[in-house]
């Protein structure tokens, strides 16, 4: 196993890696998204010590790494897939042993909401919670307004507009992003921590588009 100088200077290779190719991403899914879910990540698991914290850092690191790909094809493909794959030959070149690799390609692969891959170890859910707190509070209704102006959205419809319109169209507006995904994580949330953050800023996301109803006379 690596020591802690060994794998401090490997992970900071790696991060080097990942935003050199995220700063190529929407701003929705940019290295500065990934930083916060790292943090997000680091936060939960100082209040759930029985995980490996270095088995959480590297996933939280790499967990969008194939989401340029998935942009690229307007979400065709599943970066979660992709990025499980992609990340085994980046983590071995690091020095990393097969059973970290493991781990961590794992979490890669089940931290997607819509996938519904259920996350098997505690790492895994730490990282799949951290990824949705990004969604979630002031973060999240700023990254649902930069991806509803990327798609040349409006700036807000109707309930009935928004839950009746297709991914990737003019009607994609950040309240449909509330609607079909944002008002239902706090009910996915897999630990105790992370339910609670949660629930926090979800709140302040239902006063936030309540308050734009009112103001629009949507």
């Amino acid at each position: 196993m690596m020591t802690a100088m060994e794998f401090d200077e490997a992970f900071r290779r790696l991060a080097g890696t990942v935003k050199e190719k995220l700063e190529r991403a929407s701003g929705c899914h940019d290295f500065d998204h990934t930083l916060r879910v790292l943090r997000n990540a680091e936060l939960l698991a100082k209040e759930l010590p029985a995980a490996d914290l270095r088995i959480v850092r590297l996933a939280a690191l790499l967990h969008d790494f194939a989401r340029p790909e998935e942009m690229a094809a307007k979400g065709k493909l599943c970066h979660a897939v992709l990025g499980a794959e992609l990340v085994r030959p980046l983590l071995a070149e690091a020095g990393f042993e097969p059973e970290t690799v493991d781990r961590v390609s794992q979490a890669v692969l089940t931290h997607r909401y819509r996938a519904n891959r259920i996350p098997a170890t505690l790492e895994a859910q730490i990282v799949y919670d951290a990824d949705k707190l990004d969604s979630l509070g002031a973060v999240g209704i700023g990254r649902a307004f930069l991806f509803a102006g990327r798609e040349h959205a409006r700036l807000h419809n109707t309930r009935e507009e928004a839950l009746g319109s297709a991914e990737y169209s003019r009607e994609d507006t950040a309240y449909r992003e509330y609607l079909v995904k944002l008002s239902k994580l706090p009910g996915c949330m897999l630990t105790a921590p992370g339910r609670r953050i949660a629930g926090e800023r979800a709140g302040f996301m239902h006063e936030f588009f309540d308050r734009l109803n009112s103001e629009t006379g949507l």
